[in-house]
């Protein structure tokens, strides 16, 4: 099988490997369009507990001038226009705060809408968890400063996230959702078992994200280190890689595995330890075929993965990048010839 390599074949490789100071450098930011369906809005405009969640109908609900408190619920379908699964949810405290206010407008130095607190859990079309990123800031208004600049506007700082996202920061923003359908408004007399059943809008939302780490292919003075499956030989230009042709490579920061490992601890020789986040490999910019990905025995961030040279690939050196939970690392470079 090539789910795993022979050791041997590698010994040499990660002798070199571990001799040098560090695998790379800071991550960069990485933009993940998140995809948001069936959002609905559900204000808190009673204060009779036991209606709370009660009336199976489609409801409506008058806002208060200000103050107004809300919960939001979203179905997460895609993230960079890859199919996903989730959920993201909202506290929201409105205030409008404007520079010069009508009254019932709060007045202040920026104009901004609302306060929120967002989660987005984020899994795969399957129901497997990936991560999750916690977001706070205030909606409306203008981008932040280095924001993408498709955004139109809302200021939040992601300040942590879990899973494939453990540790991350970074900032979100909104694109122009012009031609979407907005949040439903609801009240929260509304039962949200229906909220599939009723609808609700559909919004994107851009999220900058910093990792801790980033996927890398691990690189030796002689280049990276990217094998020949058949015969666990470097890839080389004496060597070259062929259309078609299955390899191997070895790699860091592809994040948590399934069956999982306690933090810190080695990667197990059995079972084996496979990769929980989606992984892609692009070569000269065309998706390559994974047909592995697992934690390497003995270590603690180092992983194999296999994969299938794309047909077509012309003769020369090619860029080999790859990404898990959408995060890419940095290109490579292999020879290739047909």
């Amino acid at each position: 099988m090539l789910g795993t390599l022979r050791t041997l074949a590698l010994t040499a490789l990660f002798a070199v490997v571990y001799c040098q100071s560090a695998f790379g450098q800071a991550a960069p930011a990485t933009i993940l369009d998140v995809e948001l369906a069936n959002f609905v809005v559900y204000f808190n405009d009673v204060n009779d507990y036991p209606r709370l969640a009660t009336d199976a109908n489609r409801t409506t609900v008058t806002q208060p001038r200000n103050f107004s408190r809300s919960i939001g619920i979203a179905d997460i379908v895609s993230v960079n226009g890859k199919p996903a699964k989730g959920m993201m949810t909202e506290q929201r405290t409105q205030f409008n705060l404007r520079v010069n206010p009508t009254p019932g407008q709060a007045i202040a130095d920026a104009e901004r809408n609302n306060r929120l607190e967002r989660f987005y859990e984020i899994l795969k079309p399957d129901g497997t968890q990936i991560g999750s990123l916690m977001a706070v800031g205030n909606g409306g208004g203008a981008p932040p400063p280095g924001a993408p600049l498709v955004t139109t506007d809302a200021n939040f700082v992601i300040v942590g996230g879990t899973g494939a996202f453990l540790g991350a920061r970074g900032q979100e923003s909104s694109p122009d959702n012009a031609g979407l359908p907005g949040p439903r408004n609801a009240s929260m007399t509304e039962d949200p078992a229906n909220r599939r059943v009723h609808g609700g809008g559909r919004r994107h939302f851009l999220l900058t994200v910093i990792p801790m780490s980033r996927p890398e292919v691990v690189t030796t003075p002689t280049g990276p280190v990217v094998v020949h499956a058949n015969d666990f030989t470097l890839v080389t230009a004496s060597k070259p890689a062929r259309p078609g042709e299955i390899l191997s490579l070895i790699a860091t920061g592809l994040g948590p595995t399934q069956p999982g490992v306690d933090p810190g601890k080695p990667f197990p020789a059995s079972p084996p330890s496979l990769v929980n986040s989606p992984v892609e490999v692009t070569v000269n910019g065309q998706p390559a075929e994974v047909q592995y990905a697992g934690g390497y025995p003995g270590t603690t961030d180092t992983y194999q993965l296999n994969f299938r040279v794309p047909s077509g690939i012309a003769s020369g050196l090619a860029t080999l990048q790859i990404s898990a939970a959408w995060i890419a690392g940095s290109e490579v470079r292999i020879p290739v010839q047909p």
